[in-house]
C-alpha cells in the first residue's frame, strides 16, 4: 500500500469492512422499504418527493429523490452498483463517506432543480458520483494504489458504460442527475485529496 505525502497509508477498502457492509446493507434495504411504501400508496410518496425542476416546493426532492424510485426494476438495476461503490467509497472511514456523499447528492439534485426539463427520483445520480469519485481520487492523490483501482473499476467491473449515462440518450433517463453526479464526484475526490494532504 502506497502513502499520500503526509506518509497516511492511502486505503482502497474501508478500515472496518464489516462495519462499511453493514451501513451499506442498511442503506439498500431502506431503499426497498421505501419503495414498497411508495407502492402502497399508489406511488403517492414518489410524487410529492420528486425534484420538481425550478420549482420552488421541488427543491425539497433534492434531499428525498434519491431515496425514491420508480419502480421495483428502476430500484433492481441500481442496488448492485450502489452496494459496490458505496462500500468502496467509505475508505477514507464513514465520517469522510458521509461528506462525500453529501457533496454527491447535493450537486446533483441541485444540477438536476437547474437543468432537467421533467422531476426526477433515483439513486442514480449518487451512483455515477460514487463511481467517479473512485475513478478520479487516486489521480489527484498521484497514488498508484488508488489509481490501479480506478483502472480495475473502469475495465472488469462491467459498469465501464456507466459514463456513457452523463450524455443525452433515453428520453425517460436523467442524463443531468448522472452528470451533475458526476461532478460532484469529482469535486469531492479533490476536496479529500486536498484534505489527505494536509499536516495531522
Amino acid at each position: 500500500m502506497t502513502a499520500p505525502p503526509d506518509g497516511r497509508p492511502a486505503r482502497v477498502l474501508p478500515p472496518a469492512p464489516v462495519r462499511a457492509a453493514v451501513i451499506m446493507l442498511v442503506f439498500t434495504a431502506a431503499l426497498y422499504v421505501f419503495e414498497a411504501v411508495d407502492q402502497a400508496s399508489g406511488e403517492m410518496v414518489d410524487a410529492a418527493s420528486a425534484i420538481y425542476p425550478r420549482d420552488i416546493d421541488g427543491l425539497a426532492g433534492i434531499l428525498t429523490a434519491p431515496l425514491l424510485h420508480g419502480d421495483w426494476a428502476h430500484l433492481a438495476a441500481n442496488s448492485l452498483p450502489f452496494l459496490i461503490f458505496g462500500f468502496l467509497a467509505m475508505s477514507g472511514g464513514p465520517v469522510q463517506w458521509f461528506a462525500v456523499t453529501a457533496t454527491i447528492w447535493l450537486v446533483s439534485g441541485l444540477g438536476v432543480w437547474l437543468t432537467s426539463p421533467l422531476p426526477v427520483l433515483g439513486a442514480s445520480g449518487i451512483v455515477f458520483g460514487w463511481f467517479l469519485f473512485l475513478l478520479t481520487r487516486g489521480f489527484y492523490a498521484r497514488n498508484g494504489t488508488q489509481i490501479l483501482l480506478a483502472v480495475v473499476l473502469f475495465l472488469f467491473l462491467f459498469y465501464g458504460s456507466i459514463l456513457w449515462g452523463v450524455l443525452p440518450s433515453d428520453p425517460s433517463v436523467s442524463w443531468q442527475g448522472h452528470l451533475f453526479g458526476a461532478v460532484g464526484g469529482v469535486l469531492a475526490a479533490y476536496w479529500v485529496s486536498r484534505a489527505d494532504r494536509l499536516p495531522s
